[in-house]
């Protein structure tokens, strides 16, 4: 891996981290005025609409018509888990809050990161295993302040953690599914037929009515939503080109500390639109300590197999 790729890598994963610390608010948002169903549609039918003419304008579609029979099984499960993951993250933000779906998706980078050590023969460390000790540790602190603070509505606060916990779970999946596929297709080939499969899916659950009734505000942030899943997959696609699922999580593991500043500035900005985060100084080491232990889980110096797993996707899709 070259220096240029890893320096890449590494901003690409950045920005992806800052395009996801912002959308948790602006969904909970845009949920005011639109159902899960139709706002997860409206995210796919944009995203696929932007890399379907990507992927023509470069001529690449006739690639998928090469894979074998295992590839488009990996193909299918990658887009089933990425519309499972919209869905339980969004029905579980619907419960609870943006910092505490942040913090609990942080299951996401340790499930990656643990899959690369099963799948893709990445080395993992004692510091590693010391680290989901730790984040583990950090989530529970986290977990008992929330608890603490919204003890009148525990059943739904319970309710959607599971759903966050279930989201992370099938997003690192669909991660892994998809550095599998990037050594026979291109990123954008991967993303058009994922984001293709999960509009014709959610098409029966759509309520297109839903969408005249949107405001300015609030169509605002359902075209925000859409845009940035497009910006986002399009930056984390590439970063697991160009560097080691375990880099790009650690990169990803400061999420949730960027979105308690987003829900802080965004309440500060507009208190009467975006409400407060509701977090105690056990919620905020809690969430400090789940971040290092999360970014310790998932930095590991010498790792080398899915760099060449990367290498061959850019060979094959330049």
């Amino acid at each position: 891996m070259t220096s240029g790729r890893w320096r890449l890598g590494l901003a690409l994963a950045l920005a992806t981290g800052l395009l996801w610390s912002t959308l948790a608010i602006i969904l909970k948002s845009a949920l005011e005025q639109i159902d899960a169903w139709s706002l997860t549609w409206f995210r796919f039918a944009l995203a696929f609409a932007f890399f379907a003419v990507w992927v023509a304008v470069r001529k690449r579609p006739g690639r998928l018509r090469e894979l074998e029979g295992r590839e488009w099984l990996v193909l299918v499960v990658a887009a089933a888990m990425l519309t499972t993951n919209y869905m339980t993250y969004l029905t579980g933000l619907d419960y609870t809050t943006p910092a505490n779906a942040q913090l609990l998706i942080q299951l996401a980078p340790l499930s990656l990161a643990i899959g690369g050590f099963v799948f893709f023969r990445e080395r993992f460390t004692r510091p590693q295993w010391l680290g989901a000790v730790v984040l583990l540790s950090g989530l529970g602190l986290f977990f008992r302040d929330q608890l603490t603070t919204f003890s009148a509505s525990r059943a739904s606060y319970l309710i959607g953690s599971s759903f966050i916990m279930a989201a992370a779970l099938s997003w690192a999946i669909y991660a892994l599914c998809q550095k599998r596929l990037l050594a026979v297709l291109g990123a954008p080939t991967v993303l058009m037929f994922i984001f293709g499969f999960a509009t014709v899916v959610l098409l029966p659950w759509v309520d297109f009515g839903v969408f005249a009734g949107i405001d300015a505000w609030h169509w605002a942030a359902v075209l925000y939503c859409g845009i940035n899943t497009v910006a986002a997959y399009s930056a984390f696609s590439q970063a697991l080109v160009h560097v080691e699922a375990s880099r790009v999580s650690a990169v990803l593991a400061i999420n949730p500390l960027l979105t308690l500043a987003c829900v802080a500035a965004a309440h500060a900005t507009y208190p009467d639109v975006f409400p407060e985060a509701y977090v105690t100084s056990l919620g905020i080491l809690g969430a400090f300590v789940a971040v290092g232990g999360s970014m310790l889980t998932t930095l590991s110096p010498g790792q080398r197999t899915l760099s060449k797993v990367s290498e061959s996707g850019v060979a094959r899709d330049a």
